[in-house]
This record gives C-alpha cells, sequence and structure tokens, in this order.
C-alpha cells in the first residue's frame, strides 16, 4: 500500500514510519520539520518538506502519491500555547486538517488514521480511567481543535464514507521526543537534568497516564484492520503524577536534583488517565512497555542524543 504520513519526522511518525516500512509498505512523509528531525526519517520513506498550510503543494502531494491511507500526525501539540494563541493554534489543527479531510474524500481515501487526544478532549472527569463514551469537556483550544476534528471526521464519514480511526492518546513519551517546548514533561525533565539545570514543576499534584511512544506507534499499525470508523483511547489506565515522574528520572543522577516549583498553568487539567479496554477488545492493542522499562530505554536514548 501507499502510505502518506503528515508529521513522519517527528515522534510518534517516525516511529510509526519504521514500523510500517518493516512491512514492506511504501511511506510517504509530509514534515515542515519545526519539530520533526531529518535524522527520525526512515532511509527507505520518500520525505516531502511541506507545511500543511500549503494547501496547493499539499494537494499537488495526494495528486502524484496516490496515497491509499493517511496517518495524520502533524499537529500544534502544545497545550500551553494554544491557550496564549488559540487562533493559530486553530489554524494549524482545524483548517489545515479540514483541507486533509477535503483532499481524502477528493481522492478517495481508503481509511484515514487520526492522532487525537484523551486528557485534552475529556478534561478533569470524576471517572477514572476515562472510557470513550465519557461526556467530553476540553478545557484548552488544544483540546477543542482535536475534539472538532473527531466531529468533522464523523461528518466525512456519514456524508461521504471516508472511512477514520481516531485515537485518543494518554502522555505519550520516548525516544525523539522533542525537549524544546512545553509538551512533554518526561522529556523536558531529562533534557534539563542531562545539561546540568534545574527542573521545574509546574503543580506537580497533576496525575498522568504515560505511554510509551511504540506502543502508540503499534496502536496505529492495528488502527489499519480496524473494520468501522470509531475512536479508541490509547493509554495504560495507570495515574502517575508529575512529582513522581521527577522522583523516578531522579533516580537517574543519584537525586543531585531539587526541583523549583512554580504554579499549574492555565487549561492544564488536574488528572488524567484512559481506560484502554475497548482498544483490546477490538483492535487487539495492549501497552507492553511498563513504567520502569520505558523510563529506561528513554534515559538512555536522551543520555546519547543530548550535547
Amino acid at each position: 500500500m501507499k502510505i502518506l504520513i503528515t508529521g513522519g519526522a517527528g515522534f510518534i511518525g517516525s516511529h510509526l514510519s519504521d514500523l510500517l516500512i518493516k512491512k514492506n509498505e511504501e511511506v510517504h512523509i509530509i514534515d515542515n520539520l519545526s519539530t520533526g528531525k531529518l535524522e527520525n526519517i526512515n532511509p527507505k520513506a520518500k520525505f516531502h518538506n511541506i507545511d500543511l498550510s500549503n494547501h496547493e503543494s499539499v494537494s499537488n502531494i495526494f495528486e502524484q502519491v496516490k496515497p491509499d491511507i493517511v496517518y495524520h500526525l502533524a499537529a500544534q501539540i502544545d497545550i500551553r500555547k494554544s491557550v496564549e494563541d488559540p487562533i493559530k493554534d486553530a489554524n494549524i489543527n482545524i483548517l489545515s486538517t479540514l483541507n486533509l479531510l477535503e483532499l481524502s474524500r477528493k481522492n478517495d481515501i481508503k481509511h484515514l488514521i487520526f492522532s487525537s487526544t484523551g486528557g485534552a478532549i475529556y478534561g478533569d472527569t470524576k471517572e477514572l480511567p476515562t472510557k470513550e463514551d465519557h461526556k467530553e469537556n476540553p478545557v484548552s483550544p488544544y483540546g477543542c481543535a482535536k475534539l472538532a476534528i473527531e466531529k468533522y471526521l464523523n461528518f466525512y464519514n456519514k456524508t461521504y464514507g471516508l472511512k477514520y480511526t481516531a485515537l485518543r492518546y494518554s502522555n505519550v513519551y520516548g525516544p525523539r521526543q522533542n525537549p524544546h517546548g512545553e509538551a512533554g514533561v518526561i522529556s523536558i525533565f531529562l533534557n534539563n537534568m542531562i545539561l546540568g539545570k534545574t527542573p521545574i514543576i509546574f503543580g506537580g499534584i497533576q496525575t498522568r497516564d504515560f505511554v510509551y511512544v511504540k506502543d502508540v506507534a503499534y496502536a496505529n499499525l492495528l488502527a489499519l484492520k480496524d473494520n468501522k470508523s470509531d475512536t479508541y483511547n490509547i493509554g495504560t489506565g495507570k495515574e502517575t503524577d508529575i512529582i513522581e515522574i521527577f522522583s523516578r528520572l531522579n533516580r537517574y543522577f543519584k537525586n543531585e536534583f531539587d526541583p523549583k516549583y512554580e504554579p499549574i498553568k492555565k487549561g492544564e487539567q488536574k488528572k488524567s488517565c484512559l481506560d484502554n479496554n475497548k482498544a483490546k477488545e477490538i483492535l487487539g492493542w495492549v501497552p507492553k512497555v511498563n513504567m520502569e522499562e520505558g523510563l529506561d530505554k528513554t534515559y538512555c536514548w536522551y543520555l546519547k542524543s543530548i550535547k
């Protein structure tokens, strides 16, 4: 099959690309390298250095490649930046995605697999772990944008027959995550610690469901076999607070760091944990990498890559 991945030079997209190429699929990547890196791109993938906001160029790629499947991972992923500039967030996460949906409709794409979000869509809930049928209550423009696209996907499916799968990720971590931003607390902490900088904890009592990146990439692979258009949580079902994450990482450095505490940022929820039973039952997906193993692998990768 011909498979097009937006954001394929990025964190999750590059791991997915590797898996698809191992399956001997023809992989095309669209990425503007704003956060992705050339070194993440599998040499067997065909790379197109294009910004999704350039609708004409993206349309040309669809016409040239004629993909069967589209994975849409490219996004503005920083919740805090979405709060600071919701219009920019909407331009990237809604308008550029709508163009992709239109191109998918016009080019008879067989299946579009969308990287959505769990916590940011549900907001703070009393039901933990949270199931897919829980009422959505996003508290950030980022979460609003992801939910809007899920609604658009339902529209395109019901009106035009575009098959889709929406994967609602919990907090993904692991090798290749960009530490130079405000998304991805594990990568940010590790980057600072390796460079000898004091980590900043915003709040700290918030809990998150941390899932390893290769497990998420595998969920995307399994989504190819999804027989219906549906939405799935991709998480571990386990809560871990930010202070515990810091403490676990600090052990790699013989507990030499004392964090600096600052107030929690606007738009961030207090608790997030996803029920993954639906993905287990229908997709056959289970997270295989536990927190201890995942942190070890992540620490070793950053130790080699950060200079």
